[in-house]
């Protein structure tokens, strides 16, 4: 009985084996350890290495300055910007990750996408315009060029470009300093600036921004101009009064 049981063991793994039923067994994949690798998760809204989402609402990171990726990093984390996703995905990480996150993104340098066409009415893209370049003295509000350097391309390392990005993020984003949904390190001053706009101020400037072309080379200027002066101080930056 013995044998007859052992021949039909032998029997029923001989046709397993043979079976194209068979489990084979490959040796598991090897783990590609890389920053791009672990990055898919902000790919994955910010798209194709921090392009920018085609839908207008996830920002390029792409570029941007190294510090300035870090302190939105850290600013999310910590709950200085308010959005639920950004903040579950980077409660668990510590600093030395969100900054290898940010030099990652940085250090891309990839082609930006047209710009928008202009769609507003010649008033309001020369209002924008204005502030952008000159500013407004009776409403105590800076040149945008004075902090975010001549090409608009932001200063290394922690002010961010103006434009190569979409109207409706810039407008978001001027809109939630000016009603306190969005804060900086203090003193914030980007929220003193916002609070003196009106909404019509906003929506200028973000039109007129959003038609701006890229320059090239596409990336942030090294230092503001010889002799200028920054006209606000400013929290989270390495230069005295920039802004952010």
């Amino acid at each position: 009985m013995n044998n007859s049981r052992a021949r039909l063991a032998a029997a029923l793994l001989a046709a397993a084996l043979s079976s194209p039923l068979a489990v084979v067994r490959a040796a598991p994949a090897p783990f590609e350890n890389t920053i791009a690798q672990r990055v898919q998760a902000c790919t994955g809204c910010h798209g194709a290495q921090g392009r920018a989402a085609s839908d207008g609402y996830y920002p390029r990171i792409a570029g941007k300055p190294a510090q300035y990726l870090f302190n939105q990093l850290v600013s999310f984390r910590d709950g200085r910007r308010d959005y639920a996703l950004m903040t579950t995905l980077l409660a668990p990480l510590d600093d030395a990750y969100l900054r290898e996150i940010a030099e990652h993104f940085a250090s891309l340098e990839i082609p930006y996408p047209p710009p928008q066409p202009a769609t507003s009415d010649v008033d309001t893209l020369s209002r924008g315009e204005q502030l952008v370049r000159r500013g407004d003295e009776a409403l105590r509000l800076p040149a945008c060029v004075a902090c975010h350097g001549t090409a608009l391309m932001g200063v290394a390392p922690a002010i961010p470009a103006l434009i190569g990005m979409p109207r409706d993020y810039l407008n978001a984003q001027l809109g939630a300093w000016r009603t306190g949904k969005r804060h900086a390190p203090g003193p914030d001053c980007m929220a003193q600036i916002a609070q003196r706009l009106a909404p019509q101020d906003i929506s200028a400037l973000s039109h007129w921004l959003a038609a701006q072309r890229v320059p090239t080379p596409a990336k942030p200027a090294t230092s503001l101009p010889a002799g200028s002066t920054m006209p606000l101080e400013c929290g989270g930056t390495s230069t005295p009064g920039a802004a952010r």
